[in-house]
């Protein structure tokens, strides 16, 4: 067997062959001997099977396994050539030629490797953080929103109008084409004004009104209302307020620190303020790492770093690109497609600069993460996958199944690790 490697760059290699018949044959009579002493064939006893038996019975699948192994030692005597460890090989050896002749076979296999990444000072890309300034007015609108919203409501007494937040107790009747309709009527019913509870237009026709006032509010339903007798209908509804409610005044005293810190004994007005702050900030914190720092970064290492990328996955991240994009055509445009390779292949070429973005993102950050000795192993991957799961209200184990079959679980891996990565070399970096 000839072999010949070409080590492209520092993420793609091909190893070539030509693959005599004399080793193929080689392979059958090695495998046909090893199963002639463990096969169980009718008419022989184990262990005393002959090779001409055996290969009757196996016939074409020994010539397979006897090619599979020579594909194994092609693939080690070139790694071995080429002085490339097989934990550094990303994904299965693509075998890209495999043509069968009177001589043997002549195969061309493409490897992918981790490409070598010179990180070099990448802690000095990192910006200094900055903790978000919390004032104390903000500190104090939030213990006040904190705290109204646990608040009772209370009749309002003073002749006032219905201002937005007030909630009112009102009774109505809603008529289309002059008819009253099902489901259009209530006593007594409570509404806070703002909500958006009811159709549009309606809570803001009834700011202004007072206790025992009447009116009749038109309306129109929405297009894609509920129910087809309705949509798209004006409507009228007769309404009057029964009486005005509002939340009752919030004091912020010592009273109702130790309310909402209710596992401290010593809870007082300065540490509610305190506790509520460093709330504030983490909240600041976490949408100025999310929205802003951590995309930022992410392109400033992309930017800086030049590194050889897989051929063979920056092609699949495109053949990912383009099956989306086709499950959010219409039928015309697919048919369009169909009959085009040529407008097939320009489409697909349009994703190619996103992939290798993607593709390179993905391989500095597991670099950072290797330097940075940051890992999620899979039962942290799956405590996530099911604690959101459940925070949606779906079925954790059905959710975490559907990931694992669609082949998802990689990509939400390596997700996790770039957002412990970025977050971790931010930390260091807050002042």
């Amino acid at each position: 067997m000839q072999i010949t490697t070409n080590k492209i760059d520092s993420a793609n290699a091909k190893i070539n062959a030509a693959i005599t018949r004399q080793t193929i044959d080689a392979n059958v009579e090695k495998i046909a001997n090893q199963l002639s002493k463990e096969a169980k064939i009718a008419g022989f006893r184990k262990g005393k099977v002959p090779v001409s038996a055996v290969k009757k019975q196996y016939g074409e699948r020994l010539v397979q396994d006897a090619e599979a192994q020579v594909l194994r030692d092609l693939l080690n005597e070139g790694l071995k050539v080429m002085e490339i460890a097989s934990d550094m090989l990303i994904g299965e050896p693509n075998i890209t030629k495999f043509e069968k002749n009177d001589n043997g076979i002549d195969v061309e296999v493409s490897i992918a490797i981790r490409p070598a990444i010179e990180l070099g000072d990448y802690a000095a890309m990192v910006p200094d953080v900055a903790k978000p300034d919390i004032d104390d007015a903000t500190v104090m609108a939030r213990i006040e929103e904190l705290a109204s919203a646990q608040a009772p409501l209370i009749n309002v007494e003073e002749d006032r109008p219905l201002v937005s937040g007030d909630t009112v107790l009102m009774d109505f009747e809603g008529f289309v084409d002059g008819e009253p309709f099902e489901g259009g009527k209530a006593e007594g019913f409570s509404l806070r004004l703002g909500s958006g509870q009811f159709i549009p237009g309606f809570e803001d026709q009834m700011i202004g009104m007072k206790k025992d006032e009447e009116k009749t509010i038109d309306v129109t339903f929405p297009e894609n209302y509920g129910g087809a007798k309705l949509a798209g209908k004006p409507a009228q509804f007769k309404v009057k307020v029964q009486a005005i409610q509002a939340k009752e005044a919030v004091v912020v005293d010592e009273e109702l620190a130790k309310k909402m810190l209710p596992g401290f004994e010593d809870a007082s007005v300065d540490m509610l303020k305190e506790k509520v702050k460093e709330q504030l900030q983490s909240e600041a914190m976490s949408t100025l790492y999310n929205d802003t720092l951590k995309p930022d970064l992410m392109e400033t290492f992309v930017g800086a770093f030049t590194i050889d990328l897989p051929e063979f996955i920056v092609e699949q991240e495109m053949d990912m690109a383009l099956n989306k994009k086709a499950r959010d055509m219409s039928e015309a445009e697919l048919e369009e497609l169909r009959g085009d390779a040529e407008k097939v292949k320009a489409l697909r070429e349009t994703f190619r600069d996103d992939a290798c973005r993607a593709v390179k993102a993905t391989f500095i950050v597991d670099a950072l993460a290797r330097a940075e000795n940051v890992i999620v192993n899979e039962q942290e991957l799956m405590q996530t996958i099911y604690y959101e799961a459940m925070q949606m209200g779906q079925d954790p184990a059905a959710v975490y199944k559907h990931y694992q079959e669609s082949g998802y679980l990689p990509a939400i891996q390596m997700a996790m690790i770039e957002d412990r990565v970025l977050s971790k070399l931010l930390n260091d970096k807050i002042k």
